[in-house]
């Protein structure tokens, strides 16, 4: 199993000042979930080089045992701290995708257009596609075959308003990822904010928040078999 994983490489949090990027859990818990099944992990961002990390997601109170594993892990380290540069890769060489979130992708990876042609190859050929938390606003643009919006009646989750009202960045954030996957025919659905909650409809893996992230992982590999 060859598993790709694409994270943000911006680190501005709108013009608040402050920054972000992507979120800690929703990188270790994946990146070790889809390691201990045995796949072969290839990190890749638009920037390439380090992605930036969102401070918050290094805070005390939003450590797990898999952040905790990370920090332990120089060899994870030093492949996160050297991602590859998105648009030199080709889906023909993955068996899946791997979006973690963080606020980070819902500036860049959601309007790359090197992301939107990933997604669209990799559904195209029958290989799974997986994002969660904020990470699902990287399908904003992507679309189906026919030309119509990619989420257009699939089961979707993401990021809810209200979590995103509970970390005060509703007005600061480009666009809210519930809104923009129901605005796109998404047949979206969550669970209570903070909960644990994934949607896989066909070859589309989502996840609500970073609770979500190793069930998503997890999603991702019952759909690789």
């Amino acid at each position: 199993m060859n598993i790709l994983m694409v994270l943000t490489s911006h680190d501005q949090l709108g013009d608040t000042g402050h920054k972000t990027g992507f979120w800690l859990e929703e990188f270790a818990a994946p990146y070790y979930t889809l390691q201990d099944a045995g796949a072969k992990l290839t990190l890749v961002s638009p920037l390439g080089g380090q992605p930036p990390l969102d401070p918050k997601s290094d805070a005390p109170e939003s450590q797990t045992a898999a952040t905790a594993r990370f920090k332990a892990d120089p060899a994870a380290q030093a492949a996160l701290a050297s991602t590859g540069k998105l648009a030199d890769v080709a889906a023909a060489d993955f068996d899946a995708v791997f979006y973690p979130g963080g606020h980070g992708p819902l500036w860049d990876l959601a309007e790359d257009r090197a992301s939107i042609a990933l997604i669209e190859a990799m559904l195209a050929a029958g290989k799974p596609v997986a994002a969660v938390c904020h990470a699902p606003g990287v399908l904003r643009h992507a679309k189906a075959a026919d030309g119509t919006p990619l989420v257009r009646g699939k089961r979707v989750t993401g990021f809810t308003n209200s979590e995103e009202d509970a970390v005060g960045l509703s007005a600061v954030v480009p666009f809210l990822v519930e809104d923009m996957l129901k605005e796109k025919g998404g047949v979206y659905s969550k669970a209570a904010d903070w909960q644990s909650y994934v949607q896989t409809d066909g070859l589309l893996v989502t996840g609500q928040n970073p609770a979500s992230s190793e069930a998503a992982a997890a999603a991702l590999l019952k759909l690789l078999g």
